[in-house]
């Protein structure tokens, strides 16, 4: 059968390497897997398939320097992992048939105890008999820290072939967001890094394992395995198996381009989450380990982890060159294994080289003119609330109150606010729309946290970011969290507004509060705050960030999740802790969140862009990553809010109504959760509606100075003209300028975008 599309130039920076133990492990997988029950009479898999895939090499390739005793033991998961994915395929998908196949899945946590030494039931196939024999013999040399990280992307691995299972029956393709965040749990990388903890005995401290670095590093090395699996296996998957879930098929579809097309952006995009990895690596790792104050030993081992990661991609590309279970057409004999091997597996990519030269050469304060905005699809909206006339005043008085609005003693370029700027800025109308039901404290607590995390977001570029100043900003970042006591200690003296806001407004929120609900919303507040600091360590490096990269961390900047936890504030203990923790939940927030994300960036692109110099910004993000211009940016951005939006509707319509069931929510729970589907709709309509009638993003008001922290109109001095030399481009009637309607049936032309 012809390949459906040649494969693209891969980037892989760092040389694949043979473990010696290789024919060991060959041997004893073989007898185990046998063992098992996994070979002859399973009806998956005869001896012959596990010869022709050769999962042993696989291992060696990904884990070039771990004893024999511990190859061999990765090497068995490593066939228990694959044999459990053709024989759930078989069984139900296959079929398809959810409701067995979540009985099958939900008998398999039982197979890890977290217990030491706790019993478990007696396996029923092949599946739990590998489970339980693989489980007792890895954890007892492993913390238990570890062994509850592993336990989790165990069961996200096998629990997630429902959402691919769900998928299939509907004849539904994921969009590009929502794919790369579940194919993280279906595809297996974040437990394919635990096993590199295991196998380079270099377990992360149970004290960074949560920290960015060390999640971004696991995500990108994860969506790197992933897309690069997904271009080897598309002709399997796709043309063989009828599988929907597919990187390559995803970009098609989303794109509405030929397949060859979308296996190079899926390439391209494969090569940026490695450079992200390398990003982190070298600017976020060594910082946070000498923030956490972790020992020269504990060093060693993130170090020999991330090198375990880094071999794991290059063994993996090797392996998938070789493996008859792959397209590789032609790829297995470009490298030999032997003498000059690592040498020979190396491969630069112009293409990704590239890419990467343009992210970090943006040049700031382009002139862009008017932003460009496309006809918005909402499909519902909200109503404002009767108490917006009387917050408008009241945000003034507290403003005032808190020394928003005037110079803080001994900082430099702080005077960022004044009362003109407040009362353009709006952010009342805001929490009037996301809340049309608020009483008027609620509304005024509401516009209070928008108005607060507007001036931080505001104050950290102006006070900080001009003078890179990141340890400044890292030490008043930290400070910021004092303020937010648990226990109900007393806080210390504010030394700036920032602070002696944040501490009357969580005063005022958090102590009608339970201890779980107080950390959590603590956690929301943090996460947008240390966000910050990462935009600041961007524009150090003048660096547009990385599309997955960007997206994720664009719900924190926004304070999405601070925001959505104020309107479950009324909630109560009506729904269980672990249903907000749940797939559905977050993927429906998600897709709110990633709504009112880029439509901010539509509306701000003038302002962050050409006034404020910029690099956050998911339109430029989408420019920089397609290599378009900034109506085709603007193009994308539009499609993939949509998508967005279609997939909040599909969450609601059919994911959480199977929910309810695997959880047995009682009847009041599943109308408190009914009810925020309702309150993320206005709050996503909210949104809109300010950002139309604000006066903080029309260029008019950018001019005058009300739109920007800097009171820039752009860059002057020598060597400046250049940065303000471009045209207005417009995209046939698509688009219409901020401050004026959307042209009528816009929304529905489509772009060339490459």
């Amino acid at each position: 059968m012809a390949q459906p599309f040649s494969l693209p130039d891969f980037y892989v920076p760092y040389p694949a390497r043979l473990n010696p133990h290789l024919e060991a492990a060959r041997s004893h997988t073989r007898e185990w897997a046998r063992g098992m029950g996994m070979l002859e009479g399973s009806g998956i898999w005869e001896e012959k398939d596990l010869e022709a895939h050769d999962y042993a090499l696989l291992c060696a390739y990904t884990h070039p320097d771990c004893s024999a005793e511990a190859l061999s033991l990765v090497t068995d998961w490593y066939v228990w992992v694959f044999f459990f994915d053709d024989h759930f395929l078989e069984l139900f998908k296959r079929t398809p048939d959810r409701q067995g196949g979540k009985r099958y899945l939900d008998r398999l946590p039982a197979f890890m105890p977290m217990e030491r030494g706790a019993a478990t039931p007696e396996p029923s196939n092949p599946v739990e008999a590998g489970l339980a024999d693989l489980w007792s013999r890895t954890v007892p040399g492993m913390s238990d820290a570890w062994r509850a990280r592993f336990a989790e992307s165990t069961e996200n691995l096998l629990n997630e072939s429902l959402w691919e299972l769900s998928n299939i029956d509907e004849g539904r393709i994921a969009n590009p967001v929502e794919y790369i965040e579940m194919r993280r749990k279906v595809g297996g990388a974040p437990w394919s890094a635990g096993l590199v903890e295991y196998a380079a005995n270099a377990e992360v401290p149970a004290s960074l394992a949560d920290a960015r670095a060390l999640r971004v590093l696991r995500d990108a090395f994860s969506d790197g395995v992933h897309l690069r699996n997904d271009l080897f296996s598309y002709q399997r998957e796709v043309e063989d198996e009828g599988e929907n879930s597919n990187g390559v098929l995803v970009l098609e579809k989303f794109l509405g381009c030929s397949t060859q097309e979308a296996a190079e952006v899926v390439n391209d995009l494969l090569t940026s989450r490695l450079q992200q990895f390398e990003n982190t690596a070298l600017t976020e790792l060594g910082p946070l380990c000498a923030e956490k104050g972790i020992s020269p030993d504990e060093t060693l081992s993130v170090l020999a982890y991330v090198k375990g990661l880094q071999d794991w991609q290059s063994g993996g590309h090797e392996w998938h060159m070789r493996s008859s279970r792959y397209m590789n057409g032609g790829g297995a004999g470009e490298s030999v294994p032997g003498f000059g091997m690592a040498a020979a597996s190396l491969r630069f990519s112009p293409r990704g080289e590239s890419a990467r030269l343009r992210s970090h050469t943006h040049v700031p304060y382009r002139h862009v003119g008017p932003s460009l905005l496309p006809d918005f699809a909402l499909p519902f909206t909200t109503t404002l609330s009767p108490h917006l006339d009387g917050a408008r005043v009241r945000i003034v008085e507290w403003s005032h109150r808190m020394g928003l609005l005037q110079a803080q003693p001994g900082v430099p370029g702080s005077h960022i606010w004044d009362e003109e700027r407040l009362l353009a800025t709006d952010l009342p109308l805001c929490a009037a729309g996301l809340h049309p039901d608020a009483t008027p404290d609620e509304l005024d607590l509401s516009s209070g946290w928008l108005t607060w995390g507007t001036y931080g977001d505001d104050w950290f570029p102006v006070v900080h970011g001009r003078t890179r100043d990141l340890a400044g900003a890292r030490l008043a970042n930290e400070r910021l969290s004092l303020f937010m006591p648990l226990d109900g200690a007393p806080v210390p003296e504010p030394v700036n507004a920032l602070e002696r806001g944040l501490g009357d407004l969580w005063g005022r929120t958090a102590g009608p509060m339970d201890g779980s609900a107080r950390r959590a919303f603590r956690a929301s507040v943090e996460s947008m705050t240390a966000s910050w600091l990462w935009e600041l360590a961007n524009q150090a490096q003048n660096r547009i960030p990385d599309p997955v990269d960007y997206m994720e961390m664009r719900r924190a900047t926004f304070g999405s999740d601070l925001t959505m936890s104020l309107c479950r504030l009324g909630h109560g203990r009506k729904v269980p802790d672990a249903v907000y923790r749940s797939g559905p939940l977050r993927s429906l927030e998600n897709a709110a969140a990633d709504y009112a994300c880029l439509l901010n960036d539509l509306f701000s692109y003038q302002k962050e862009i050409e006034y404020e110099g910029e690099v956050h910004n998911g339109v430029l993000v989408v420019q920089n990553f397609f290599g378009v211009d900034y109506p085709t940016g603007v193009a994308i951005v539009d499609d993939l809010m949509n998508s967005r939006m279609r997939q909040f509707q599909h969450v609601a319509e059919h994911e959480l109504p199977v929910m309810y069931d695997d959880f047995d929510l009682d009847a009041e729970a599943r109308k408190t959760l009914s009810g925020y589907v309702v309150e993320l709709q206005h709050w996503m309509a909210g949104i809109l509606i300010w950002h139309r009638d604000c006066r903080r993003y029309r260029e008019e008001d950018l001019r005058r100075g009300t739109g920007t922290p800097w009171h820039l109109s752009g860059p002057t001095g020598f060597g400046t003209s250049a940065a303000r030399v471009a045209r207005l481009l417009t995209a046939q009637g698509r688009f219409s300028p901020v401050g004026t309607a959307p042209r009528a049936g816009a929304s529905g032309v489509r772009t060339d975008r490459r």
